[in-house]
């Protein structure tokens, strides 16, 4: 018997018995159908590997404009750009990638999830032609469009992993996505170090087109070739590819027969007698389901504490934080890379331990270190700034009076306010948190001063260590899981198009935060500033104590009937 006889058989015979109500599943085998050895899982690990390449291309669209906009705007660049066009370019992206995701969720449905993720990378290969050979700065604008827009299609790939996964993988696998946008992240400022823009387009097209050609070698989703299709012998043809062991299959094929019915409901014969007018009204009344409003309000509440809690600020502006709580020199590729090196390890773990460890306590535990940390931070600072202000102004005034005859009890009140000033000594550690401009009156801070000096660098020290802390927490969590929620709380029906809408949302969001942060900075202290993340990642904390269900080792279906429990639970 040929293999594809084998696999008509399959699915059939298999067909055949549920028809005849003759498989359940009960609790042995549903035990059994989630022990999975890994010798059995590579091909699966593979094929999520390779749609996540994908998602190294929204990383890379992040860091790009780090490394493009310093050498369009050096002496010898045949490209010259003002302030304003800079802005402009690196702005861009997030505006247009709210316009893929949406997009991407009808025509996943309707085409595939792996025909879309091949088609994503069409436009990519498009970019970064058009980055490569642009001779001026509206070709540029458009790559970057383009490259926004191809960012948002990406989000196939997380709907295409949750399908292909098996439950007690599914955490790990669907966490690598932000593993391989850090890894863009890394490999755009590393390259960066040696190779001009241009080049590094080209490099970026040859990356995009390995992808697409590794694309075609992964199965379909088995949940879009049954939910969407009708199409069982597909459906389980990609499950023997997925699994070599036909025990699992078996069990795999019948976990996506179940969920057909679950979603649907009816058979196809009493669905296709209903006029068009009643399929209509019946796929309007999904969304009145509690399986699919009570997920999406749940991600969407997620994500806004994601984007406000200021993770990705703190990367997006990570030079010019690192700058005002250390008053440091530092590079601004040293900042990208020491924070995606953060970001990439801490991912890397997540991901690991995310097979044994379920998302509610990852979340807690990123929840809590973020509080901890932002808290810490913001009085740390606090406290220093005003311990050393009432130490200089209670100290010895005659330091001032031999320096320039002036005694501080005698100024008028409008000069004892905190100034920003640029000086090349070591007094600029002090001047940011003195209450007085000290440098204007000659007076050397650090010689007078040296318990003040010593305090401020190890405020700074400690300020900047906790900062870090408060990207690595954020990585263990914040910035993996709301990502990954979205393949696994949404139903199977409806996670395409929904799934397109948050992601929208979620990225509309990060451009407001990202866009007002800079006005932010300069209107609140980074003391207060902290202090007011430390608040809202407490909000987050409670709001995922009371509605953030856990995922781990579960079924599609059986993180729906959570839902539906809780439905019946306050009806009754």
């Amino acid at each position: 018997m040929s293999k594809g006889e084998d696999v008509e058989d399959f699915a059939a015979n298999e067909t055949d018995k549920l028809k005849e109500n003759v498989i359940s599943i009960d609790e042995s085998n549903d035990k059994e159908a989630l022990v999975l050895p890994w010798r059995d899982s590579v091909k699966q690990i593979i094929a999520c590997c390779i749609a996540h390449t994908l998602v190294i291309q929204p990383g890379i669209n992040m860091a790009f404009s780090a490394v493009l906009l310093p050498q369009l705007q050096e002496s010898g660049s045949n490209i010259e750009i003002d302030k304003s066009q800079a802005s402009w370019i690196a702005s861009i992206v997030a505006i247009a990638l709210p316009i893929g995701s949406l997009s991407i969720g009808p025509m996943m449905d309707r085409f595939g999830r792996k025909k879309m993720c091949i088609l994503a990378t069409l436009p990519f290969l498009v970019s970064w032609a058009l980055h490569a050979f642009a001779t001026d700065v509206w070709c540029i604008y458009i790559a970057r469009i383009i490259a926004g827009f191809s960012g948002g299609l990406t989000t196939v790939a997380l709907v295409y992993v949750s399908e292909i996964a098996h439950p007690k993988y599914r955490p790990m696998l669907l966490s690598l996505n932000s593993v391989f946008v850090t890894f863009g992240i890394l490999l755009t400022c590393v390259l960066g170090f040696w190779f001009d823009w241009r080049l590094m387009s080209k490099i970026f097209f040859c990356l995009v087109l390995f992808t697409t050609f590794a694309l075609f070698w992964i199965p379909e989703s088995p949940y879009w070739l049954v939910v969407f299709k009708n199409d069982t012998l597909g459906s389980a043809r990609s499950l023997k590819w997925i699994y070599s062991n036909n025990l699992i299959a078996e069990n795999a094929y019948k976990r996506v027969l179940e969920s057909r019915h679950q979603i649907t409901g009816k058979t196809k014969d009493e669905t296709s007698e209903k006029s068009q007018l009643l399929r209509i009204k019946k796929n309007f009344n999904i969304y009145k389901e509690p399986i699919v409003w009570k997920p999406l309000l749940i991600l969407l509440i997620i994500f806004l504490f994601q984007q406000l809690s200021g993770a990705y600020v703190i990367v997006f502006y990570a030079v010019e934080v690192f700058r005002l709580i250390s008053n440091s020199t530092m590079d601004g590729f040293g900042a990208l890379v020491l924070l995606g090196t953060i970001r990439f390890v801490t991912s890397i773990i997540s991901s690991l331990i995310s097979r044994k460890v379920g998302r509610r306590k990852l979340m807690f535990f990123s929840a809590f270190g973020m509080i901890v940390t932002s808290f810490g931070c913001g009085f740390n600072m606090y406290f220093s700034q005003n311990f050393q202000s009432n130490s200089i102004l209670k100290s010895d005034s005659s330091v001032l009076s031999r320096n320039v005859g002036l005694n501080l009890s005698t100024l008028p009140p409008e000069l004892l306010v905190p100034v920003n000033t640029t000086t090349s000594s070591s007094d600029a550690d002090l001047q940011t948190l003195s209450p007085f401009p000290l440098h204007l009156l000659g007076l050397n801070v650090t010689a007078n001063y040296p318990e003040a000096s010593k305090l401020t660098e190890s405020t700074n020290k400690m300020s900047l260590f906790l900062v870090l802390g408060y990207v690595c927490f954020s990585s263990f969590g914040y910035l993996v899981i709301p990502w990954t929620l979205i393949g696994e709380l949404l139903p199977v029906k409806v996670r395409g198009k929904l799934g397109g809408v948050i992601v929208s949302v979620a990225y509309i969001l990060m451009f407001g935060v990202v866009k007002i942060f800079p006005f932010l900075m300069e209107s609140v202290t980074m003391d207060h500033l902290f202090i007011i993340l430390g608040l809202i990642n407490t909000l987050g904390l409670v709001f995922l104590y009371i509605w953030l269900p856990e995922t781990l080792g579960k079924t599609f279906e059986e993180i729906s009937e959570k839902f539906e429990h809780q439905k019946s639970t306050r009806a009754s």
